[in-house]
């Protein structure tokens, strides 16, 4: 089977999107794959018309080869079906390409039709992803790790790791009211000192904060409404103003820089973005912003604010319902493509659960592709950035039964 998804085009004004609502196919089970087969097939002569044509099916799911040889087999019959006849390509007036592929809430089947000269068209199948329970899976590529860096009563906004070797050995732990740096000392946290941070406006309910990296001073520390920066002697100290200078988005060299307008007395971003992307210097409101480098260009993913997802190259920015949460985050490793993006899911924040998980994606065009299982936490996570070192990530978790804040480290490993 081929490894390739053609999503994009279904963004694109020219392309024929015939859409099923997953109730639609709400009474294939587990195992049983012939009604959406059977719905697909009939998309595609509705196109085709009867007669002879070429069909392949790629898959770009976690489906193991057993169910996607099944769902080929079905597929092939139910044209036959219809009207149509699978043929060589040479003995064929059209071509199907079936991708089968996922996202966090459904199982998709994508079909691009070609018929000669004329334009190509697309039509799609997809079933919800809780159907899918009992299938036979591949293992995910990518494997995520927590590793705990510091738990206190108090809300953590973000941990900057000021120095490690093997393991951190030195961190800023950035909360309402300062920073505390911590070192590491015969196994135990040990706090060295703590930088208060002065503001004469009163916090937004929802606060959230940076604490980043310096190259000529220590760090510097972004709040709604409020810029601090460390002082360059010792001993240290936070000289903060009020200032609606953006917050840094990417701290990645392999990513141009990019900052984000926070508002003053909310928890989003406002939208406003320098220098911008391309020719676009804004965005919708968004909660968090994730970047993965292609070949030519840079794509951004907002998380908006109204649930649906910015995808942004400079060029074009469409919203797309993808089924993540509030926070996402890029990093860069060994495995698969080289970059992945982090994200919360909308699905796991609720009442029965009370608690949240972090999965890893991919894109190949357009398709966020899951690669890793969904790595659970036990409690609500409240932040989720990027480290400047560009594998890894800070996550910060309100425990469910405790209330206490705990910051992670996410690592990314590769999947054997």
């Amino acid at each position: 089977m081929g490894y390739t998804i053609r999503w994009l085009r279904l963004l694109t004004p020219a392309a024929l999107v015939v859409l099923l609502i997953c109730g639609v196919v709400r009474s294939a089970v587990a195992g049983d794959w012939n009604v959406p087969a059977q719905q697909l097939a009939r998309k595609i002569v509705a196109v085709t018309g009867p007669g002879a044509v070429t069909v392949t099916v790629e898959n770009r799911s976690s489906l193991g080869k057993k169910d996607v040889d099944a769902i080929a087999s079905l597929l092939r019959a139910e044209l036959e079906a219809a009207g149509a006849r699978p043929a060589a390509p040479e003995q064929s007036a059209a071509t199907a390409t079936v991708t089968l592929s996922e996202n966090p809430q459904s199982c998709v089947w994508v079909v691009e039709i070609h018929q000669g000269a004329r334009e190509s068209k697309v039509v799609l199948v997809s079933m919800p992803r809780r159907d899918l329970a009992g299938f036979e899976h591949e293992t995910m590529p990518v494997t995520l790790r927590k590793i705990p860096l510091w738990a206190q009563e108090f809300r953590i906004l973000d941990v900057l790791v000021l120095e490690e070797d093997s393991a951190p050995k030195q961190i800023a732990v950035l909360d309402a009211e300062k920073v505390a740096i911590y070192r590491l000392k015969n196994g135990k946290w040990q706090q060295e000192q703590a930088l208060g941070i002065t503001h004469a406006r009163p916090w937004p309910r929802d606060l959230r904060g940076r604490v980043v990296g310096s190259r000529d001073h220590l760090m510097d520390v972004y709040l709604p409404g409020v810029f601090c920066r460390s002082t360059t002697s010792l001993p240290l100290a936070l000289n903060c103003r009020e200032s609606d200078d953006p917050w840094p988005l990417t701290s990645d060299a392999a990513i141009p820089p990019l900052g984000g307008f926070y508002s003053a007395s909310r928890n989003f971003f406002t939208g406003a973005l320098t220098p911008g992307v391309g020719k676009l210097t804004t965005v919708a409101k968004f909660y968090s912003a994730a970047a993965v480098p292609r070949d030519k260009y840079v794509l951004w993913f907002f998380a908006g604010t109204n649930g649906q997802t910015h995808l942004v190259d400079g060029m074009t920015d469409q919203s797309v319902k993808l089924g993540l949460g509030s926070d996402v985050a890029n990093v860069k490793s060994a495995c698969g493509t080289g970059w992945q993006v982090l994200a919360t899911s909308a699905e796991d924040r609720n009442a029965e659960r009370g608690a949240d998980s972090v999965r890893a994606y991919e894109i190949t065009d357009r398709e966020l592709v899951p690669v890793s299982s969904p790595l659970d936490f036990s409690g609500e996570i409240t932040a989720l950035w990027a480290e400047a070192k560009g594998n890894s990530a800070i996550a910060v978790v309100r425990g469910r039964e405790t209330g206490e804040y705990e910051a992670f480290r996410l690592a990314v490993g590769c999947s054997q």
